[in-house]
């Protein structure tokens, strides 16, 4: 065989190993049982797993270079903190903003209600919404993501599968089979109790409080006084949204709080 032979079968073999680990990355990041974001250490361990193309610096420099490569050119969720719109916000907060729709006089005149809905129909904004949190609190070593009661238990179970955390539904009273502790907390007109299930929560885990919106912080405050109460430790609350007039979360006890959206 000729050198100029070899070098083109050598050649040859390259681009198709190139073409190959691309159609499998594509598939990977396609996959339903896998998130969207595929962090370098998967990446890492798909190269390792067709070295037996012998991919070359050149072959992989291609690939890098193809437009098409979801797991090299950061267009995965893992890296979408780093996009900012002309103002500097992360796009994907207009487009949840955009996707809550504001209903007035409800429940009751006076009140602007704030009706997420609209943003469980919209799948993009739906997944940003989960992609934002979770992006935030992977890494971070929680095992617990109290949900609170209703829409609470929306957004926590996927954050929850998607940390690798288990997943508390915090509920109000008589809701909760088996035995319970309850928290009672204030109401602008009466009062309300939080209960959790015995066992659900154990001494010294670390847990994320998560609820749709935050308006006067009865609510997360009574989540977090229940959760300590077992010896647990509140990491942060988040919230999907915070109406900052009614400054619920100067309640909190200096615990943090993460929201996505600001309600006018």
């Amino acid at each position: 065989m000729s050198p100029s032979s070899a070098t083109n079968r050598k050649r040859n073999v390259n681009s198709f190993a190139c073409v190959f680990v691309e159609f499998i990355l594509f598939l990977i990041h396609l996959s339903p049982g896998v998130t969207s974001s595929t962090s370098p250490t998967s990446v890492r361990q798909c190269r390792r797993r067709f070295d037996v193309f012998t991919v070359t610096s050149e072959s992989l420099s291609k690939l890098r270079n193809c437009p098409h490569s979801p797991a090299l050119h950061g267009s995965d969720s893992a890296q979408r903190p780093s996009m900012t719109s002309e103002n500097g916000q992360d796009p994907r907060i207009a487009r949840i903003s955009s996707a809550i729709r504001v209903i007035p006089n409800f429940p009751k005149p006076g009140i602007m209600f704030q009706d997420i809905t609209t943003l469980l129909l919209d799948t993009r904004a739906f997944r940003d919404t989960v992609d934002l949190f979770v992006e935030r609190y992977r890494g971070k070593d929680i095992s617990v993501v109290a949900g609170i009661e209703a829409r609470g238990f929306i957004f926590g179970p996927p954050i929850a599968l998607a940390i690798r955390a288990k997943f508390v539904p915090m509920r109000k009273p008589k809701k909760l089979p088996g035995e319970v502790i309850s928290e009672e907390y204030s109401l602008e007109y009466g009062t309300d109790k939080m209960e959790m299930h015995v066992g659900a929560v154990q001494a010294g885990e670390r847990v994320l409080v998560i609820d749709d919106l935050i308006a006067t912080g009865g609510t997360l405050c009574a989540a977090i006084k229940l959760i300590e109460r077992v010896g647990a430790h509140v990491v942060e609350c988040a919230c999907v949204i915070e109406l900052p007039e009614l400054k619920g979360r100067d309640r909190l006890a200096e615990k943090p709080l993460f929201v996505l959206v600001n309600a006018a």
